[in-house]
């Protein structure tokens, strides 16, 4: 249904509709830039339930729209939904679909094109999230020589990201050791990210990824400025992993766009999201799952280490996150109580922890964030801001 009323629209405005059919959501940034077309658009709720959706834009040259560009498109919709704007097509022009079943292949030409090194004899288990990766990714693998075994790869329209992909990684816990893989990937339902297991059954996030990653880029020349582009939420483990390394940290705000914005701007390689968002300046424009696990597979490979061991570069300092529900999320960051109940939350951590209060982008939520040596310490911090940020934001 989204697809049809997408593709009326692009053809009632006289416009071409390029039908790519299911995958990854990196490919269509790629292939819009690769086509020179006017737009790439995704209907993909990412790493979210079946029931809910939602559309991703990109621009010709492959990069999500400027946050300004995106208002003006919801001010657009909003005034046709009111009947207050008047810019409707005129029917002067006619447009043209195209169905395209060569695309998704272009795309995994890409990927593959996008890695130096085959993987022959390194056993692999991907779970595809019963989403986009689902024949994309066995297909990259195999083409680079993996022994796969492939889970989640079924999609029925209804069982994407269910209790599968990198929002659940229980069934590739237990297949990695089943198996005794060397590694496991996970992806999301649309793939633009990428989590990894390594053979002892241990998390390999997207800190751990990014030290992994920038640790082989610096070796082979390619980091410039020794510079790595993460988020808020990065662990204080990563910064220490990469200072470790001779490396430096530019951080931004929670978001894979403003990696990218801070990448484009200082002219950085690599940035991205412990959730997994990695962005690889060299090879693509957004954070791409499929292009982010073969640069990990290609370190461990070059390093001759079991994952483990790549693993281990960073330790994770621990880390709770508490989502508080509030009826209003307005004016919490100049509340008198809330902030002496962060800046008694920050003393009690001292200098080898940090607190970070955040309003959810999309819901009703306020979160709190504290990491530190002390998981005890940290249920403290967490629950008594928790429960100011409730007295004083009501709480939903």
């Amino acid at each position: 249904m989204f697809e049809a009323a997408l593709t009326a629209g692009i053809c009632s405005a006289g416009g071409v509709a390029l039908l790519a059919g299911v995958m990854p959501t990196p490919a269509i940034a790629y292939l819009a830039r690769e086509h020179k077309t006017s737009a790439g658009i995704v209907i993909s709720a990412s790493h979210n339930p079946f029931h809910d959706n939602g559309i991703k834009f990109f621009g010709g040259d492959g990069y999500k729209l400027p946050d300004a560009v995106e208002d003006e498109l919801e001010s657009l919709v909003r005034g046709l939904q009111s009947g207050d704007h008047e810019a409707r097509p005129t029917g002067k022009e006619i447009g043209v679909v195209e169905y395209r079943d060569d695309l998704l292949n272009q795309y995994i030409d890409y990927v593959v094109s996008t890695c130096t090194e085959r993987f022959d004899g390194m056993k692999i288990v991907l779970d595809c999230a019963n989403g986009a990766a689902y024949e994309a990714m066995p297909k990259v693998l195999r083409r680079l020589g993996a022994d796969v075994k492939v889970i989640h790869a079924l999609p029925n329209g209804v069982n994407i990201n269910d209790g599968c992909g990198s929002t659940h990684l229980d069934s590739l816990r237990r297949t990695v050791l089943e198996c005794g893989a060397d590694i496991g990937i996970a992806h999301d339902g649309d793939a633009d990210r990428c989590l990894c297991i390594d053979e002892t059954g241990t998390l390999i996030d997207g800190d751990h990824i990014l030290v992994v990653c920038a640790a082989e880029m610096m070796r082979m020349g390619h980091l410039p400025h020794k510079t790595v582009v993460t988020t808020v939420m990065a662990n204080i483990g990563f910064h220490k992993a990469i200072a470790a390394l001779g490396g430096r940290v530019e951080v931004t705000a929670v978001g894979d766009r403003y990696v990218l914005e801070a990448m484009r701007r200082s002219g950085y390689t690599i940035g991205g999201e412990q959730s997994g968002h990695i962005i690889f300046a060299e090879h693509a424009t957004t954070g791409d799952g499929l292009v982010t696990a073969l640069q990990v597979l290609s370190a461990l490979h070059r390093s001759g280490k079991k994952a483990s061991e790549l693993n281990a570069m960073m330790t994770t300092y621990p880390q709770l996150l508490v989502n508080v529900h509030v009826k209003s999320k307005e004016g919490w960051e100049k509340n008198p109580a809330i902030c002496d109940a962060i800046a008694e939350g920050k003393r009690i951590l001292g200098s080898e922890g940090r607190v970070l209060v955040r309003p959810s982008g999309t819901e009703p939520l306020i979160r709190v964030m504290a990491e530190g040596t002390d998981q005890k310490q940290l249920e403290k911090v967490c629950a008594a801001i928790a429960d100011v940020v409730k007295r004083e934001q009501g709480e939903g």
